[in-house]
This record gives structure tokens, sequence and C-alpha cells, in this order.
């Protein structure tokens, strides 16, 4: 692919993105999710490999299924109420249908499926991509639209994803499928609040985009994929192995990590709440993905993998780390002690 073409798919992923951010109407949102979708498309698939091109038609077929439904459901609201306002919704089928649209979009259970193949089909780049700024639109579109959702839907869909995010990911030695159950059950943490707390949803969103865009960046100039070439990454970049098991216990929530600041607010509000039941369940489901991510500390801090070389340093051309980088640690660090000036 051209530097030209790339860039022109680049930036029409980014402007699709800002325009359902932006709209207020329904049919300019799904423009901006289509405009999104047809661009990233052919990025997934640029690679040229039969895994890339099955991606990107499971990535296709998910979303425009999801946009389909979006669409359908604004209709039906527009034909009752005769507006096509993104806030106006409350016809209770188009309600339904909208939560289930965009919860496919953004890969919550039980609609999450295709996530795992397609951020396994394609580059650690792409991934990234998929995790993180996939995600902004359809989450803008929720939060938009949050008091139209079911509420009792809501909450059933994002406590499942939570125990499947983590369930799933325990028998998987692919890292770009482990971080899609990490996204499956870091969404659910963002939506069960959702209702409740809006800006703290918010809050979760950002900081599970730091997170993960500094775990993709650790990954990405090692070219690490799998369990077993992640124990390997001490001989190549010492730093980066280090930014990699602390950024791997800020994603489980573990404390002092920023990870664990968002976990915390949300089971003290669910509990003010007086939701004790889901807490309990949540804070329990939450071992789940604390054990592979903890099974990932191991590997890359603990074990000793067969060296190719009996020296301890293996021959490789010096690693090139991205100056985002440099941002994103510290901020998906040690965000924690500023937990008390923050008010979601």
């Amino acid at each position: 692919m051209s530097p030209l073409i790339n860039t022109i798919l680049v930036l029409s992923m980014i402007t699709g993105t800002l325009i359902t951010m932006n709209s207020s109407h329904w049919l300019l949102a799904w423009l901006g999710l289509e405009i999104n979708m047809m661009a990233i498309v052919p990025l997934i698939s640029k690679t040229h490999h039969p895994r890339a091109t099955e991606a990107a038609i499971k990535y296709f077929l998910a979303q425009t299924g999801a946009s389909l439904l979006m669409l359908f459901a604004s209709s039906i609201n527009a034909w009752y109420l005769g507006t096509w306002d993104i806030t106006q919704l409350t016809n209770q089928m188009s309600c339904t249908l909208l939560t289930i649209a965009l919860c496919m979009k953004i890969g919550l259970t039980p609609m999450h499926l295709w996530l795992p193949e397609v951020m396994q089909g394609t580059t650690l780049k792409m991934a990234l991509i998929i995790a993180t700024w996939q995600k902004l639109a359809p989450m803008s579109l929720i939060l938009m639209t949050s008091n139209s959702h079911s509420k009792f839907m809501l909450m059933s869909m994002a406590a499942l994803s939570i125990v499947i995010g983590g369930w799933g990911g325990l028998n998987q030695t692919q890292l770009r499928k482990i971080m899609a159950y990490s996204s499956i059950a870091n969404m659910g943490w963002m939506v069960i609040i959702l209702q409740q707390a809006p800006k703290l949803t918010t809050l979760t969103l950002i900081i599970y985009i730091i997170m993960t865009t500094t775990m993709f960046m650790t990954l990405t100039p090692q070219k690490t994929k799998t369990i077993k070439t992640i124990g390997t990454t001490w001989t190549l970049s010492p730093p980066l192995t280090i930014i990699t098991m602390l950024t791997l216990t800020s994603l489980g929530g573990l404390p002092p990590m920023t990870g664990f600041m968002p976990k915390w607010l949300i089971l003290e509000t669910l509990l003010l709440e007086n939701m004790t039941t889901l807490a309990t369940l949540t804070a329990m489901a939450t071992l789940l993905s604390l054990f592979f991510y903890l099974r990932l500390f191991y590997s890359t801090t603990m074990m000793v993998f067969p060296n190719t070389t009996n020296t301890t340093q293996k021959w490789r051309l010096q690693t090139k780390t991205m100056l985002i980088m440099t941002l994103t640690t510290p901020t998906a660090l040690m965000l924690l002690p500023i937990l008390p000036l923050m008010n979601p």
C-alpha cells in the first residue's frame, strides 16, 4: 500500500470518528461510523495474509450488522416521534435495538466473538487501533444516550462481559487474543456504571486507552506475539520488560498502579447505590482477569526460557522505542496519588 493511500485511509478513519462524536443527528452519526469502518477495513487487510483478509471480513460483517441495526432503531424512533435527534430516543423498541447495536460495536458479551478473532488476524499496531481508537465513537454514542438504555440489559451484559473477559483469556497463548479479552472485560467495567456515573465511565475509558496503548507500545518494538516469546524479552530490552511488567499489574488493577483507581471508584459507586451483590460479583470476576495478567507477569520476569545462543545477550538490532511511550508510561502507572483530587 502506497504511503499516500495509507495516509488518506488513516485520516478518513479519524474523520469518521470525529464526525460521530460531534453529531446530534442519527444519520450523521451513522455516516461517521460508516466512513470509519470503510477506512479501517483496508488497513486491517493490507498485509495480504489470509488471516488478515479473514479478520477484515469478520470486522466488516460485525460492524455492518451493528450499523444497520442502529439505523433501523433510529428510523423506528423517527417514525413514531418525528425527530432524528440522538438525545430524543424514547421508543422502547428503538432503545432496545440501539443498546444491542452499540454493545455489538464495542464487543460486549454476548456479541463479543468477533473481537478476539479480528485482533488475532491483524498486526500489533492495527490491534492497538481496534482496541482503543475504534471504541471512541460507539462509546460516545452510548454516553449520549445513557438515559435511553435499559438498565437491566446494560447491567446484565456488563457483568457477563467482566466474567467472560476474564474466563476467555485463561486458556489463551496469543497476546493479541489476551488483550482482546482484556478489552471485553474493561468495556464491561465502563458500561456497568454508565447510568449511575457517566463521568466515571469516561474516566475509565481514558485510563483503559492509556494502559492498553502502553502495553502495545512495549510489545510492538520486540514483535512479541505469544506468551512463549514474551519470556525472552529480557535479553532484548530490559527497560521495556520492566515497563511491560508494571503495565500488566496496572491492567490487572493492583495497587498502587493507575488501573486500581477506576475499579476502586466503580465498586464504591455500586456499593453506594446498594448494589452489593453486583459489586461482589464484579470484584470476584476480576480475579479471573488478574490471573492471566499475573501469568504474563510471571512469564516475563520469573522464567528463563532457553536462549538461542550461549550468551546472556542476544544479538539484535537496537530496539527502537516510540516517543509516545514517554507520555503514556507515567500516566499508565502513577496516577493513583491524584485520586483524592477527582470527583467523578
